[in-house]
């Protein structure tokens, strides 16, 4: 079952490179509640991370699925390790790929690191969502916002430009408007909050589980260690001259790592 990343995107990002684990695997991607093709008439007021939870356990129940494999990517990894902590016994593997932070602390290193490394960037950033066209939910402006965020993290200007066209393919002006909401509101929850930490949850987690993070990765390499050392028995995989976007960069390396560990 396959988490994707934003809180603010929708799966359509992961296709069609990740389905190379559609012949070793039976993949399950769904949009996750308000986002792209699950908008509908959802509220951002209607989605909590206990919502986000709940939505998985009710969709592995409609399934018919007694237990799952989860793999998340960025925020669908932290999401993954907290339906995990609650739901150890639905969960048969956890697969975190460019997992988010699981802390407060390291999300605000994350974040110390991108001022650092990419100030200019940072700084075009915060001017850009400052705009009419970005504030109003603009595809255009919205698609310039993470072609800019992401430039750093994807070395082909191929790859980064069929990127930012999917992030948005299920999204209109309205939607971006009511993910962004609804982004924050999580982030809340998780990421802004101090006290915001789940290491101690992960020491006494007993699932199988493998961290895969590129060497170039947006989100420090440190912040993935410190998943794989939370977790005990985890597997760490370093992907070099990978970045945020392990699946589209290094296809065939993720294809191998991710059989061989459900092997």
């Amino acid at each position: 079952m396959v988490l994707h990343g934003g809180p603010v995107f929708d799966h359509q990002y992961l296709l069609p490179d990740l389905d190379r684990l559609a012949d070793p695997c039976r993949l399950i991607y769904y949009a996750q509640r308000g986002r792209g093709a699950s908008l509908g008439k959802v509220q951002p007021e209607d989605v909590t991370l206990a919502s986000e939870i709940g939505d998985l356990e009710r969709l592995q129940a409609h399934l018919g699925l007694q237990s799952v494999a989860l793999l998340g990517h960025s925020w669908g990894g932290v999401l993954a390790m907290e339906y995990a902590i609650r739901h150890p016994e639905r969960t048969s593997h956890l697969i975190l790929m460019n997992t988010g932070p699981v802390s407060h602390d390291d999300y605000m290193f994350f974040r110390s690191e991108r001022h650092r490394t990419a100030p200019h960037d940072m700084e075009r950033l915060a001017a850009m969502s400052s705009t009419p066209e970005y504030r109003a939910g603009g595809l255009e402006a919205d698609a310039a916002y993470y072609r800019i965020h992401f430039r750093s993290t994807l070395s082909s200007p191929e790859q980064l430009d069929r990127l930012v066209r999917s992030l948005r393919a299920n999204f209109t002006p309205d939607g971006i408007l009511r993910a962004r909401e609804i982004g924050e509101r999580l982030m809340s929850e998780t990421w802004w909050a101090s006290e915001y930490d789940i290491f101690p949850e992960l020491a006494r987690l007993r699932v199988p589980a493998l961290v895969i993070h590129g060497e170039h990765d947006l989100i420090p390499v440190e912040c993935a260690r410190h998943v794989a050392e939370a977790i005990p028995g985890a597997r760490f995989v370093l992907l070099e001259g990978s970045g945020h976007f392990s699946y589209l960069e290094a296809p065939d390396a993720v294809r191998k790592t991710v059989v061989e560990f459900l092997a």
